[in-house]
């Protein structure tokens, strides 16, 4: 029997097995490399773009080991009990060998992936930097256009080049363990900048370890502010003057996800977070610098492909490759060379 064909309206039909279909149907569509895939993903996401952006956006990311998938899974059973919808798009690293990924976050995640206000959506980063997925904003849109409305993105968890979820996501949480020191040092410059709050988990194994390192990081959030971040002086000036904070401060919250303390004290600081940045305009703002980014990247990323594709590079390519290896031809001089070659003939 042929399966009917792939609609917006059946990702924004009612809750149930027949719309969650349709969501992995699309997610998978629009994760395609095929070109009658790709155009039918863009007619799909422009319908369904009027329904999206109702959603919080929450993005998390941390060390291998530091909890993640045990936090998303409490956090996303807490707003399930106080009425959310709640989707996650997790990203496993691809193998630089095989290419393949393991994607087993959803085992990680036994109560939550069948709960039915639940989607847990796994996807391979395929070698894309960032510690996200290629199409992991599409997914995110077609999870709020389903009516999902929180949006949690945990990335891969590989330290300095877990960036990217920040620019895809309305608040970035960064989760370190009790004894983080080494680890800090590793991913602060890269991450901890970023982040919007930062969460001390497994706490409860060692509270004097997770106290010093609540110090440490807060110490090192106002450090960060103190050079060159705008908004964090803003806000450091409000709370010194006593001021009503018009700015968001991030914080250090300490927390044990395996026990299920400290989630709801996590939850009433991101509702505190959302409501200082809707007021702000920095929330609009995010939203709307994100939307350019992404617009850029998939230019970015068709031009790539297109230059590839071109008949006069694909003829060279072979010979230059092979210079290059061989140390007979800089790699510089190879690329100006294959981007004149397209240029004569484009």
């Amino acid at each position: 029997m042929a399966q009917p064909p792939l609609t917006a309206e059946s990702v924004l039909a009612a809750p149930g097995l027949s719309q969650r279909r349709a969501i992995a149907k699309a997610i998978t569509l629009l994760e395609s490399t095929r070109a009658d895939h790709r155009a039918q993903g863009d007619e799909l996401l422009t319908a369904l773009l009027p329904h999206t952006g109702k959603s919080f956006r929450l993005g998390i990311s941390g060390v291998p080991g530091v909890g993640k998938s045990t936090f998303i899974e409490a956090l996303g059973l807490h707003l399930i009990d106080q009425g959310h919808r709640v989707a996650v798009l997790t990203i496993d690293p691809s193998s630089s060998v095989s290419g393949g990924s393991i994607l087993g976050d959803k085992t990680r995640m036994e109560r939550l992936s069948v709960h039915e206000r639940a989607y847990i959506r796994p996807s391979p980063s395929s070698g894309t930097l960032g510690g996200v997925a290629e199409k992991t904003r599409e997914a995110m849109l077609v999870c709020e256009a389903a009516g999902y409305d929180v949006v949690i993105v945990e990335t891969v968890g590989v330290g300095q080049s877990e960036t990217a979820v920040s620019g895809m996501t309305d608040m970035f949480v960064l989760m370190q363990l009790p004894n983080a020191g080494d680890d800090l040092q590793a991913i602060k410059k890269g991450v901890m900048e970023l982040a919007d709050l930062v969460l001390i988990n497994k706490a409860d194994l060692d509270r004097d370890a997770a106290t010093r390192a609540q110090a440490q990081i807060t110490s090192a959030l106002r450090l960060f502010g103190h050079h060159g971040n705008p908004e964090h002086l803003a806000a450091m000036h409000d709370a010194a003057s006593g001021a009503e904070l018009a700015h968001w401060l991030p914080q250090v919250l300490q927390l044990s996800a395996l026990a299920g303390t400290g989630i709801e004290d996590f939850w009433r600081a991101v509702t505190r977070f959302k409501t200082v940045q809707a007021a702000n305009g920095r929330l609009a703002r995010r939203r709307e610098k994100q939307a350019l980014t992404w617009m850029w990247e998939r230019i970015d990323a068709g031009l790539k492909q297109a230059f590839k594709q071109h008949p006069q590079v694909r003829m060279l390519l072979p010979q230059v490759l092979q210079q290059v290896a061989d140390g007979q031809l800089p790699a510089s001089t190879a690329a100006r060379s294959l981007l004149a070659a397209a240029a004569r003939n484009a």
